[in-house]
């Protein structure tokens, strides 16, 4: 396949239109990504998650000036809501970076979730395979942080940053988020804020107190994104948490653990595809005018689902 020859020649364009491919479920896309598995596994892999107006991709703006001054090349892939009218991302690569788009050892990707449960939109974790593959250095991934589960984060990425601001509340709420507990590094970011210290000290006192059977502790750093005020800390605390991972066959761990999760989740895409390709829309139809009359409850609808109409 040319596509493939152009990708492992470092095209860039045909990174754009591979990442094309898998996001569009194509099975080019998957021959691709089948062609170019060999060459994954060699880039640090970090993940930014947070509520809205955080300033995640001001964060990741920074973390891309920092690693491309140490030489590295970067991959990121910023996941935002779908738009109602397109179906595409409401933000575009150039907008949310567009100090970056002149740089050819930076790449970076908008994709829309789609509707998808969790930050990372469905092909996201393929694309950060093929960032991977195509040789980058570093790849992150930024999630919507909307409101669904950010768990999916944790098996695509080594390292999960949760990104909060003083006006986050207080460290009890971002514990009943379940950010606690995928959070390897804590970044109370706008920190020139009133109550970022509060804050810190907050998370510190609750990451006290609960029990995690490993003994890494997230550190709790604070920044001001948009003057780079705390990023070289930054920078050293993802050090470290790579070095951690590295001890001990942690990092086998963790592979085995993604490629377990990556596998479920692809079969659960085979299933639900297979499922609505049946010819299941018309009887899906027939059946939501059935609740509405009344005549079935919504449980009886899904199961009939399953039942030749």
């Amino acid at each position: 396949m040319d596509l493939i020859k152009r990708f492992r020649k470092g095209d860039r364009l045909a990174l754009a239109r591979a990442i094309t491919l898998v996001e569009n479920g194509m099975q080019e896309g998957r021959d691709l990504l089948d062609a170019v598995h060999p060459q994954t596994g060699k880039a640090r892999r970090i993940g930014i998650t947070g509520p809205p107006g955080a300033g995640k991709s001001t964060l990741v703006d920074g973390l891309i000036q920092s690693y491309r001054k140490a030489g590295q090349s970067v991959g990121v892939v910023a996941v935002d809501p779908t738009s109602p009218f397109t179906g595409g991302a409401l933000l575009g690569d150039r907008i949310r970076m567009q100090s970056r788009w002149a740089d050819r050892r930076v790449f970076v990707r908008s994709m829309a979730t789609r509707g998808s449960w969790g930050g990372l939109a469905a092909a996201a974790a393929d694309v950060i395979e093929l960032l991977d593959a195509f040789g980058k250095d570093v790849v992150i991934a930024e999630t919507v942080g909307v409101g669904q589960s950010e768990f999916d984060v944790v098996d695509a990425v080594h390292t999960t940053i949760v990104v909060i601001v003083p006006e986050s509340g207080d460290s009890i709420q971002v514990m009943k988020a379940g950010l606690m507990e995928i959070a390897d590094i804590f970044v109370v970011n706008k920190a020139d804020r009133e109550g970022a210290g509060d804050m810190e000290t907050g998370l510190g006192a609750m990451l006290d107190m609960r029990d995690r059977e490993e003994d890494w502790r997230p550190p709790v750093l604070q920044t001001v994104a948009t003057s780079g005020e705390g990023m070289p800390t930054l920078i050293d605390a993802l050090a470290q948490h790579r070095e951690y991972l590295a001890k001990e066959s942690r990092i086998e761990e963790w592979e085995r653990k993604a490629v377990r999760a990556r596998i479920v989740s692809l079969v659960h895409e085979e299933l639900r595809a297979g499922f609505w390709k049946q010819g299941r829309q018309a009887r899906l139809e027939q059946l939501v005018g059935e609740v509405l009359a009344r005549e079935r409850t919504p449980g009886d609808a899904a199961q009939a689902l399953f039942s030749p109409a």
